[in-house]
């Protein structure tokens, strides 16, 4: 599966955006300036995105990938 159709099925899951994901993980300190805040551990962001969207593991993996910058919302 593409990370393309890994957001596309997390946006239609939850609801949320790539950038709300981005927008909510910056509020919670996970993130600033675009980049993973330094001592966030990645085990940290999977645990909240499994207990508040209930996704699964490799769609949160999708999504530190978004944080870490690593992907953008277009797949590159």
């Amino acid at each position: 599966m593409s990370f393309q159709t890994y957001i596309a099925n997390i946006e239609a899951k939850t609801g949320k955006s790539a950038a709300d994901f981005r927008k909510f993980a910056e509020e919670k300190g996970f993130t600033q300036n675009g980049q993973l805040a330094t001592g966030v551990k990645v085990s940290t962001i999977v645990d909240w995105l499994k207990a508040d969207f209930k996704l699964g593991h490799g769609h949160t993996m999708a999504i530190v990938a978004l944080l870490k910058g690593s992907k953008g919302e277009d797949g590159g």
